[in-house]
């Protein structure tokens, strides 16, 4: 399959089969993004929690596209009574889908957005996601802190690559992501959440020399690289 790290936590993966995935696709107001939304066409949007930096153009992009919506329960509501076809799911449940499964794993953060700039609406709490695709299983644990039950995802067997974030402040910093990809067990890293606004500026080169070697992806934004 193929990945693409759009800045920020914007992933975009392409499946064997041309089913194209795109996660937490905050792209207006995003100076990290090189994605504009006109130019988005997924066939599923999956959104870890509802902070508007993940959030996103959500509602505009499945509006346009049709594209399947995956979330938490209370956030697919959410996205339900926006017309758009939603599915909620809580921890520890999965779903099948044309690309392969979606499993909710918990993740240590808020989880709120605001309402026409009215106070902010709570909408569930934030989550990651277990995806197996095409024979892989990636993991992007969202917007999280570090916590030992990281060690169950997958059952503690690995993944093959994990979206973890580094920014620290807002979510777990390099330090605590190194030990979350040992945690994961994963085979690479991918780190995200990142350098998008002052309070999260980090070196991610910094962070992937920190593990072990071959461990760490050091993406360009836009550019896609193969799992």
């Amino acid at each position: 399959m193929k990945v693409i790290w759009h800045g920020h936590a914007v992933i975009e993966i392409v499946t064997e089969n041309k089913t194209n995935i795109l996660i937490d696709p905050f792209i207006t107001d995003n100076p990290a993004t090189d994605l504009k939304v006109e130019e988005c066409r997924p066939n599923f949007i999956l959104v870890t929690h509802a902070h508007f930096d993940h959030v996103g153009d959500t509602v505009e992009i499945a509006q346009k596209t049709g594209a399947t919506v995956i979330a938490i329960t209370d956030l697919a509501a959410y996205f339900g009574e926006k017309g758009l076809k939603a599915y909620g799911i809580n921890f520890g449940g999965s779903l099948k889908t044309d690309f392969g499964s979606v499993k909710l794993i918990p993740a240590w953060h808020t989880a709120a957005l605001p309402q026409n700039g009215n106070t902010p609406r709570t909408l569930g709490v934030a989550a990651g996601f277990e995806l197996h695709i095409d024979g892989k299983v990636l993991y992007d644990a969202g917007d999280t802190a570090l916590f030992s039950d990281m060690q169950l995802v997958n059952g503690g067997s690995g993944v093959d690559l994990a979206f973890l974030p580094i920014g620290d402040y807002f979510t777990m910093g390099p330090e605590d992501a190194v030990r979350a990809a040992s945690f994961v067990k994963a085979k690479h890293v991918l780190p995200i959440h990142y350098n998008t606004f002052p309070q999260i500026k980090q070196d991610a080169a910094a962070y992937i020399n920190k593990l072990a070697f071959g461990v760490g992806i050091k993406a360009t934004v836009g550019k896609s690289f193969e799992i």
